[in-house]
């Protein structure tokens, strides 16, 4: 038996499952937990719907604070939450409408639908570039990502994930508006938390399976491995949903 090798592996995943799970906890208590509990203390306390959602915000904002302060970056998500607060915000000033505060959460989600569409005719699709960026260039699968680019499988694939998931944001951000103007404000902000994580786990099952799928076609340069991309795409996606 390698016991060298499966020590090294085994160090090699330890702090990757570890680092994955200081994001999802964050995610949990930043970006869901903290939000709905201001909500509704705030609201018992007699704020308005505006007020309360407005203070609610600052906990998705720390959440990404403490994410730019550990990583030393501000990546992509990070940006698109921190502008829909700041757009939100000052909706939310101007306006008074509860409503339109809530919308606000859907433009981010648009937008990178939309980016996402746009890429399919760029270089790289986003979702590929994602994917890498999560897993490391410089790793050993990083590396055998960008080996893989060379064939035209590979990159076909990655381009129907893209757009799978492209269209799948757009979907959940229409969902969302249509939540907001048909419930309660305090449905509407609880849907809005979790709907994002529902929309990731479904096109997350989907990306893996369908990487599984055409793995099983084989690793020759007309069908290569694509199960990798696949799996790092779903595993960026769902861990840094908002």
């Amino acid at each position: 038996m390698d016991t060298s090798n499966d020590a090294r592996r085994t160090a090699g995943h330890t702090p990757a499952k570890g680092s994955r799970l200081r994001r999802i906890a964050m995610i949990v208590v930043f970006d869901v937990a903290a939000p709905l509990a201001a909500y509704s203390l705030l609201r018992s306390a007699g704020t308005t719907a505006v007020t309360a959602l407005l203070l609610s915000g600052v906990f998705p904002a720390l959440g990404v604070t403490f994410g730019v302060v550990r990583n030393r970056r501000l990546d992509v998500v990070g940006a698109l939450v921190l502008a829909g607060i700041v757009v939100g915000t000052v909706l939310g000033l101007v306006s008074h409408s509860a409503g339109l505060l809530l919308v606000e959460g859907s433009v981010p989600t648009a937008v990178f639908g939309v980016a996402c569409l746009g890429s399919l005719r760029a270089g790289r699709p986003l979702m590929f570039s994602f994917a890498l960026e999560f897993t490391g260039p410089d790793t050993a699968k990083g590396r055998e990502m960008t080996g893989l680019w060379q064939y035209e499988g590979y990159r076909r694939v990655l381009r129907v994930i893209t757009a799978v998931w492209g269209a799948g944001f757009l979907l959940e951000a229409a969902l969302r508006v249509v939540i907001v103007y048909n419930t309660s404000t305090g449905t509407a902000l609880a849907s809005s938390k979790v709907t994002p994580f529902l929309c990731a786990a479904i096109l997350s099952t989907w990306t893996v399976a369908y990487g599984a799928r055409h793995k099983k076609k084989g690793a020759s340069p007309d069908n290569p491995l694509v199960a990798t991309g696949g799996q790092a795409v779903a595993d960026d996606s769902a861990a840094t949903s908002h």
